[in-house]
């Protein structure tokens, strides 16, 4: 009877940025189509650990609570998710939650993303404006590009694919897959084109898409299923015929 049962969360905790990292347990009655932050909303209400101590609530991020707005990311049972579309009935358990380690950590699932957004702006991931006055309707995509540059658009910034790629640690300067595959949506868009070899330039230094190893953990992880290992390649095309422009000096490849 589900009345009866019940469910275990193992919980990384961290009091502060600096403290070292501890563990502890809670155990929550079993309720019909419970996700894991349904779960920590009832550890918050009732902070009371599985040894029936008194506790502090769980911090974590959560926003709009149907896998659009990308705040409630963590470490699932080892896999880096979203906490709002994991089902209990789903996950073995205990069920252990951990902060994605990519980023700093504020306070127990916690994380500062800064580094990821810093990233963007480096890209240039904006299409910039040089007025607010009306000069009629932009100029339309072809069908075709539409299709694929909506997928790219799908992006909520979670910060998964940063997560499962190996090549995002601290020891590397490498912005990731997210970066990336926004500059393949912007430098797609007839407006955001003019800035297109601003945006390429960007990716061919240091941590750009030369420090890509190709492990593809990012396209197998990414819960909205955007193509970023195509977007990668597309972009090594790009860069590729931008260095012959800078060598030559020409805008004809």
């Amino acid at each position: 009877m589900s009345e009866n049962r019940t469910v275990r969360f193992i919980i990384s905790r961290q009091d502060t940025p600096d403290s070292a990292p501890y563990e502890e347990e809670f155990e929550l009655a079993y309720r019909p189509n419970m996700n894991v932050i349904s779960a920590l909303m009832e550890i918050r209400r009732n902070p009371v650990n599985a040894k029936g101590e008194h506790t502090t609530p769980v911090a974590w991020d959560m926003n709009c609570l149907e896998e659009v707005c990308g705040a409630c990311s963590m470490v699932i049972n080892g896999r880096p998710r979203q906490s709002c579309t994991a089902l209990v009935d789903q996950l073995e358990q205990p069920i252990r939650l951990e902060p994605m380690r990519t980023f700093p950590v504020v306070r127990d699932l916690q994380v500062d993303r800064s580094r990821m957004f810093d990233s963007l702006k480096r890209v240039k991931a904006w299409i910039p404006i040089d007025g607010t006055y009306d000069l009629g309707p932009g100029p339309r995509m072809p069908e075709k590009k539409r299709q694929w540059a909506y997928e790219l658009s799908k992006c909520m910034t979670c910060g998964v694919c940063l997560e499962a790629c190996p090549n995002v640690n601290s020891k590397s300067d490498f912005i990731g897959p997210q970066p990336l595959s926004q500059v393949r949506l912007f430098n797609a868009h007839p407006t955001g084109e003019m800035n297109k070899a601003e945006r390429l330039e960007a990716i061919m230094g240091d941590g750009g898409l030369a420090n890509c190893g190709n492990s593809q953990n990012c396209v197998q992880s990414c819960p909205k299923g955007i193509p970023l290992t195509t977007s990668i390649a597309a972009l090594n095309r790009d860069t590729t015929i931008q260095a012959f422009r800078n060598f030559f000096g020409s805008d004809q490849v």
